[in-house]
């Protein structure tokens, strides 16, 4: 029974058995329930949803990675859940070029790996190594938002 739940965590209710491009799958998945904490509860509550994916995802992602024998199983994608939904913190104003931006921005980033994402990627064992390079990226994202938005770029 445990062995399920995390399956169904860190896939994501089965978005990540998709076997074309499952982390954009993902993160294409991740952001309506992403916008509708924000649109809830704001960035606080955001926050929150980041916080509990993220924990669960360390959790989650380790057990699925290690039933299957594999570090970063390209199924799970909790990981980009947590990733995409740091990337909309800036959208508070819901506008749709921020929220395409959001996504565009986290999956290059997340693609790319940028350091330190590299490097998180390459040197984090287990859970925390699943999902450390999908906070980054999705910081990345963030901070390019905000700083377009305070540009008045966007």
């Amino acid at each position: 029974m445990t062995d399920r739940i995390a399956a169904a965590l860190a896939t994501y209710f089965g978005i990540g058995l998709i076997r074309f491009a499952p982390g954009t799958w993902g993160s294409l998945a991740a952001i309506p329930p992403g916008l509708g904490l924000l649109w809830l509860g704001d960035a606080p509550l955001l926050v929150f949803g980041i916080v509990v994916v993220s924990i669960a995802g360390v959790w989650a992602g380790e057990r699925y990675a290690t039933a299957r024998g594999q570090e970063d199983p390209g199924a799970v994608v909790i990981d980009e859940i947590a990733g995409q939904w740091l990337a909309l913190l800036p959208c508070t104003a819901f506008g749709w070029v921020e929220i395409a931006l959001a996504f565009v921005l986290f999956r290059a980033a997340d693609i790319l790996k940028p350091w330190p994402a590299s490097w998180a990627d390459r040197n984090i064992p287990g859970g925390i190594g699943i999902m450390a390079d999908d906070w980054v990226a999705g910081l990345y994202a963030a901070v390019a938002i905000a700083v377009l938005q305070v540009g008045g770029l966007i």
